[in-house]
């Protein structure tokens, strides 16, 4: 099995991730506005949970943003970890190549045919 990422994929990762922390916790805020017109329609356990879930609203938004963070973080230090190796990668076989004696290699089999 093969593994083909870019470059770039992790940084544009979480820089998405980021940008969608901001939104999820504004998601979780117009979900708890848009059941308002509801709060009247319920009654004892029903309404309490209700009630519960609209207090509790904010701490909610605030766990799913600080969670997100986390992962944005997450994948910020898996991508400094993978452009390093891929640096270090690179240096190695530059330094592998330069040291390589090709003199007595034998080349004949890329000679064109005849």
């Amino acid at each position: 099995m093969k593994f083909a990422m870019e470059a770039d994929a992790l940084s544009v990762l979480g820089r998405k991730s980021g940008a969608e922390s901001d939104d999820l916790g504004a998601l979780v805020r117009r979900l708890r506005e848009a059941a308002e017109p509801l709060e009247g329609t319920f009654n004892g356990t029903a309404k309490a949970r209700f009630v519960s879930f609209k207090e509790r609203t904010d701490e909610v938004a605030v766990v799913l943003n600080n969670a997100l963070v986390g992962i944005c973080g997450a994948i910020a230090g898996q991508d400094r970890a993978f452009q390093t190796a891929a640096m270090e990668g690179a240096d190695a076989h530059r330094s592998a190549e330069g040291s390589a004696d090709f003199a007595g290699a034998d080349a004949s089999r890329f000679a064109p045919r005849a």
